[in-house]
């Protein structure tokens, strides 16, 4: 199963999230978002992404 950053939200590969370098990571998540542009994306502007990539909808 993938790993997701507790705080960005985002699915990380490796030890490090690439956008807050933070190492705290979990497994439990639910529904996930692909944000292809985060300046056109009317998804991102409400959640506060700022980052293209895949995020979690919800962390458990």
């Amino acid at each position: 199963m993938k790993k997701v950053c507790k705080d960005c939200k985002i699915f990380v590969k490796g030890n490090e999230c690439p956008i807050c370098k933070g190492s705290k990571f979990t497994e439990n998540w639910q529904g996930r978002i692909n944000i292809l542009d985060s300046n056109i994306s009317e998804i991102a502007k409400k959640t506060g992404i700022k980052v293209k990539g895949e995020y979690v909808i919800k962390i458990r």
